[in-house]
């Protein structure tokens, strides 16, 4: 049966004979999950929008919060369930397409690609070359927030800096050491490789490596040197935003999600730069990071297909993502948008496009991630049990490159 419904939605698609509800007096149904409590709010705004642009049409729009990054896990656990239109990170295309959880899109196509730009389209193509998703921002990675009124622009280009400011203030720098997304950026920046096989599932890591020009264990030294640093706390989001409000983090690690409570504590005083440098066998090596991007998806399942496409187009036009850059800080993928004064002139923005060419895009083998934490967990608690550096990464190593089914 399922077969049969998922069948059903691809020809009318391909006949251009999506349904539409025509009754006035039917109510249209359907569920949006965002990734964060905070897009509440903007979504509130997209649906009253959506309503008004629809004035014979009703409808009744749930809202839930389903985080991007977990997005997947949760909707492939049972897709005929799951809501309707969904946000998702980019990185998570591939398992939703294999596990038939997308809706292709058929109309309009020439139009999505041309008002995103061409790498937010490409991240929302399946391997056939058809658009699975909505484009809908550009700035899921992270950079540097700082207090300029503590932190030069000379201090936050260099880690070290930064941290003996911090020091000298009585104060902190945040970085999320014990999440393999962020922790990344210190072995691509010094050289070294974690990226997705070719088999599209495991991981190839050469972080172990001791006959590169910076070895595994210069970089995992250096690390180590930051996280006992009296300037240095290891802090995830909410920890970073409790330290902004306290007063005891001057700079941090984080992305877009952050910058309003960055700008609010802050004041005039708000800056953010591409992520620094740090000291590895006597050279200043730039930090690398991830980059990826927000989609939309619609559930092939959903009772209103056609409608929930409406929707997912209508939340990622040029208005809604403008919506959502005010609300939120957050990066647009509309070209129009993006290129917009009021966007290039926000500080989050303009540091996400100076990281930009020292990021990667994210494919990533899941058995990276618990392997990254706890390697950063080691690091970040100082290597309490002093094993040795090379053994430490050798483990860290093997669990990144793993066989999935282990």
């Amino acid at each position: 049966m399922r077969k049969i419904l998922l069948a059903g939605l691809f020809l009318a698609l391909l006949t251009g004979c999506t349904p539409r509800t025509v009754d006035e007096n039917a109510v249209t149904h359907l569920r949006v999950w965002v990734g964060d409590n905070a897009d509440v709010a903007w979504m509130e705004q997209v649906v009253r929008d959506f309503e008004a642009a629809n004035p014979r049409q009703n409808y009744d729009i749930q809202l839930g919060v389903q985080n991007e990054g977990d997005a997947a896990r949760v909707i492939l656990a049972d897709v005929e369930s799951a809501a309707d239109v969904f946000t998702f990170a980019d990185d998570q295309l591939p398992d939703l397409l294999l596990g038939g959880a997308l809706m292709p899109i058929q109309e309009d196509t020439e139009d999505i690609i041309n008002r995103n730009t061409p790498e937010s389209v490409a991240a929302a193509t399946g391997p056939d070359g058809h658009l699975c998703a909505y484009p809908a921002t550009t700035d899921n990675g992270y950079f540097l927030f700082y207090n300029s009124a503590l932190i030069t622009p000379e201090d936050a280009a260099s880690f070290e800096f930064l941290l003996d400011r911090a020091a000298q203030n009585g104060r902190r720098v945040a970085f999320p050491m014990t999440n393999g997304w962020y922790l990344y950026s210190f072995f691509r920046g010094a050289g070294l490789e974690m990226r997705l096989s070719e088999d599209g599932v495991t991981n190839l890591c050469n972080w172990n490596a001791a006959d590169t020009p910076i070895t595994g264990v210069q970089v995992l030294t250096a690390l180590l040197d930051i996280a006992q640093h009296p300037g240095f706390i290891s802090a995830d989001s909410d920890a970073f935003v409790a330290g902004l409000k306290d007063g005891s983090i001057i700079a941090g690690v984080s992305g877009t999600w952050n910058a309003n409570v960055a700008a609010q504590v802050w004041g005039d005083d708000y800056a953010a730069a591409k992520l620094p440098t740090f000291r590895a066998a006597d050279q200043d090596v730039q930090m690398a990071s991830f980059s990826g991007y927000k989609l939309v998806g619609v559930n092939p399942y959903s009772g209103n297909a056609g409608v929930a496409m409406d929707l997912a187009a209508f939340m990622t036009d040029y208005e809604a993502q403008m919506d959502r850059f005010r609300l939120r800080r957050q990066g647009p993928s509309n070209v129009a948008a993006l290129a917009s004064t009021e966007v290039q002139t926000e500080p989050a923005i303009a540091a996400i496009i100076a990281q930009a060419p020292y990021a990667d895009v994210q494919r990533v083998g899941s058995k990276y991630w618990d392997a990254a934490a706890s390697l950063g967990k080691i690091i970040a608690s100082g290597n309490p049990s002093s094993t040795d550096l090379q053994t430490l990464l050798d483990n860290a190593v093997a669990g990144i490159t793993a066989p999935a089914g282990q």
